[in-house]
């Protein structure tokens, strides 16, 4: 109880969550017995927390990212969706939805995408005629399906915390992601005339279509190396992280030519400043979690939950909402790695396979990234427009519906989490 108190004060006067965690987690060593004892032992458990040689693949795949965001890759990505659905009512929100699944091959962030977005396509949906919130909240529920196609850090984390396969939750998540688009863009269409959506005076030419195809391709073809050698069994996600920086370094700097070294050192600190804060929350999260274990915290809420109910549907409806609620509150990865470790034996005693238990997780908390009072989509939004929070989220409710949702489907019809998996051998 003493350690859940540190914590949630910690957090309450402002220390950086990674730094709370390790806080929490040393007051949690010195109440076990021969406390000076196990804490000589802490850096150890602090370094092995991040010895996991898959952990790798993050800082790639954050630098490619960062460079492909800076070669007006973005610009071009946004044209081709728009050449493609433009021309229906509420069209350059359509563009934003798809423009997000394109833009889900090259950053594998919500809050990256979020950004970008806000920055341009939100200015040019308001000139346009849409009511600004309206455009954050269509951003905000696009921006988590850069986190669930592939490349995705969460998923990263998770098969290495978990012990799963990450092509196997690359896989998984791609279904779920065109979902996502699909659905929202349904919700687009339906709410167009409530909203006064502006609608195209022409749709593009098949010419203009192919033409912005080609000026394009450069760009799609980075998710396609990224995914096709995982998920052909060719690369591990580590050596398919390298090969996107390199491929991002070459178009940047000899394709397009908007590569500068003095913008590759600020993207290379950028790449170091996230990957910190989430190295930082993953190594000092093993502390908390030994001592988690120490004390059987994940033995006595299994049984907990199994104790409300034994069926697999309301366990799953169980962990969904704690992962829903949690998530209101508090940052995502830190979410994982503290949780992971309690929840994940509750989908192993139910007997749900691994990696459908693991898209669960990642779909969960992505939708936590765009609820209030904490999501950090929303408050990415608001701080590059200047909209309030709470009209966002207020706009954002049909979508946000709408996604848990698709959540609560892939989580109890299992056939279609694990549809591409099976497909591709990652599951039986």
């Amino acid at each position: 109880m003493i350690v859940g108190i540190c914590f949630v004060v910690l957090l309450a006067v402002g220390m950086p969550i990674g730094f709370a965690i390790g806080l929490a987690g040393v007051i949690g060593i010195f109440t076990m017995g021969g406390g000076s004892t196990f804490l000589a032992i802490g850096p150890s458990k602090i370094f092995n927390g991040l010895n996991i040689f898959p952990f790798l693949a993050m800082p790639f795949f954050i630098l490619a990212g960062e460079i492909m965001n800076s070669t007006g890759i973005t610009g071009r990505l946004v044209k081709l969706a728009e050449v493609l659905v433009g021309r229906f009512r509420g069209g350059l929100a359509h563009t934003n939805m798809l423009a997000s699944v394109f833009f889900a091959g090259l950053t594998g962030s919500a809050t990256a995408d979020a950004a970008a977005f806000g920055r341009t396509l939100v200015p040019a949906m308001v000139k346009q005629g849409y009511k600004r919130d309206y455009a954050c909240a269509v951003t905000a529920a696009g921006s988590i399906i850069g986190p669930t196609i592939p490349p995705s850090g969460l998923m990263v984390v998770y098969g290495s915390l978990m012990g799963v396969s990450i092509g196997g939750l690359f896989a998984a998540g791609l279904l779920p992601g065109l979902v996502i688009c699909a659905v929202c863009m349904g919700v687009i269409a339906i709410g167009g005339k409530r909203e006064n959506l502006p609608k195209a005076a022409r749709g593009a030419s098949l010419g203009e279509v192919w033409r912005t195809f080609l000026s394009s391709i450069t760009a799609l073809l980075m998710p396609i190396i990224i995914l096709g050698g995982i998920l052909g069994g060719i690369v591990t996600p580590t050596e398919a992280a390298s090969i996107a920086v390199a491929y991002a370094l070459f178009i940047g700097f000899f394709v397009y030519r908007t590569l500068t070294f003095p913008d590759l050192y600020g993207m290379l600190i950028r790449t170091a400043r996230i990957t910190g804060v989430i190295f930082v929350i993953i190594a000092f999260a093993s502390i908390l979690g030994w001592w988690m274990s120490f004390e059987r915290i994940p033995q006595a809420i299994a049984g907990s939950v199994l104790g409300l109910s034994e069926n697999p549907y309301a366990v799953i409806a169980i962990i969904i909402c704690i992962l829903l609620v949690i998530g209101m509150v508090m940052d995502i990865t830190a979410i994982l790695i503290i949780l992971g470790p309690v929840l994940v034996p509750l989908t192993e005693q139910i007997g749900l396979e691994p990696i459908h238990a693991g898209i669960i997780f990642v779909l969960a908390l992505n939708i936590s990234l765009m609820t209030p009072p904490v999501g950090a989509c929303l408050f990415v939004l608001s701080s590059v427009t200047g909209e309030k929070l709470e009209r966002i989220s207020v706009k954002l409710a049909p979508f946000l519906i709408a996604e848990v949702i698709i959540l609560f489907l892939f989580a109890f019809w299992e056939d279609a989490a694990l549809l591409l998996p099976r497909a591709l051998g990652f599951a039986p």
